[in-house]
């Protein structure tokens, strides 16, 4: 069956106000909305980086027991959880073919990154972390 969600594990976690840690979660396959819609944005605009944090907000569907996924809390992420996400991203939604034992749904706390993909939509170039201006690729 076709899976549009998978669950994760953060290596951290995310702490928030109340000093509550929220390590597991959930991400959806992202839509051409997520990666366009976002490019609107001021945010992006004057900061292109600033589009994984959009994205990223968009697909993570829950995140621990927070009532909401905004922007604020992936910008609260520490560097590695959010280098977690942006691989996970990837590898859900690059170009490329996953066998199920390279897939982050498979109950580990490893991701695979796909650098070695070929192509992967403009707008991706940030969610990545790549430096190369958004449309450029």
């Amino acid at each position: 069956m076709f899976q549009t969600e998978v669950e994760f594990t953060l290596p951290k976690g995310y702490v928030d106000a109340d000093g509550e840690l929220h390590r597991t979660g959930v991400m959806r396959l992202a839509t051409a909305a997520d990666e366009i819609l976002p490019l609107k944005d001021p945010r992006v605009q004057q900061n292109p980086a600033y589009l994984a944090v959009i994205v990223l907000a968009r697909v993570i569907t829950r995140l621990g027991s927070l009532p909401d996924v905004n922007t604020k809390v992936i910008e609260g992420l520490f560097a590695s959880d959010m280098s977690y996400l942006q691989a996970m991203y990837e590898q859900l939604n690059g170009d490329h073919d996953t066998s199920p034992s390279e897939s982050p749904q498979n109950g580990t706390d490893t991701v695979t990154p796909l650098r070695g993909s070929t192509q992967y939509p403009s707008s991706y170039s940030a969610i990545a972390g790549s430096t190369t201006p958004v449309g450029q690729i």
